[in-house]
């Protein structure tokens, strides 16, 4: 098992999001196996997503909030915050209220070009202008959470970030 300080001080400087390619589709290809090296071996569910929020957060400027949303056990369709970057977050959401809520009741991934034309949109922070939110689901295909990437620019989102999110998560959960 690794472990150690000096271990984890190394893996914490060994991420260097300035030496991930400029192009996006490779960038994401490039994480998915930073994200796999650094997990390697780690069980925890809410470590993962910290880890994967603080990664992508890093790893691209159009990223403004990035974090997850998780199924509350107990109510079943409801999200809460849960790890996070950037600005406070809302607390819950109701499924199918917003894009995150949307997202998760129609358990596919949502790329939002304009967040105030979006019917019931969420203001969490008035600075998103975009957003792109994914299901995630656990191995045995049951929704988990909702993980959501919100951006102070327009139209920051395209299938290349859907496709590179899905495959991240798909990867780190699934």
């Amino acid at each position: 098992m690794r472990g150690g300080a000096a271990y984890l001080a190394a893996m914490a400087e060994d991420f260097d999001p300035a030496r991930l390619s400029a192009d996006k589709a490779a960038r994401y290809a490039e994480l998915l196996l930073e994200v796999a090296s650094v997990l390697e071996g780690e069980p925890d569910v809410t470590a993962r997503m910290a880890t994967v929020s603080s990664m992508l957060h890093h790893a691209f400027d159009t990223y403004f909030w990035t974090g997850f949303y998780v199924v509350d056990p107990a109510k079943g369709n409801e999200l809460m915050v849960g790890p996070y970057q950037g600005t406070l977050g809302c607390l819950r959401i109701p499924f199918g209220r917003g894009v995150c809520g949307a997202a998760a009741a129609e358990r596919r991934t949502l790329i939002v070009e304009d967040v105030d034309a979006f019917p019931g949109h969420i203001a969490c922070d008035s600075r998103s202008k975009s957003e792109v939110v994914t299901p995630v689901f656990d191995k045995s295909g049951a929704l988990i959470a909702v993980f959501d990437v919100d951006s102070d620019r327009p139209a920051a989102f395209d299938a290349v970030d859907a496709q590179g999110i899905e495959t991240i998560l798909k990867q780190t959960f699934g």
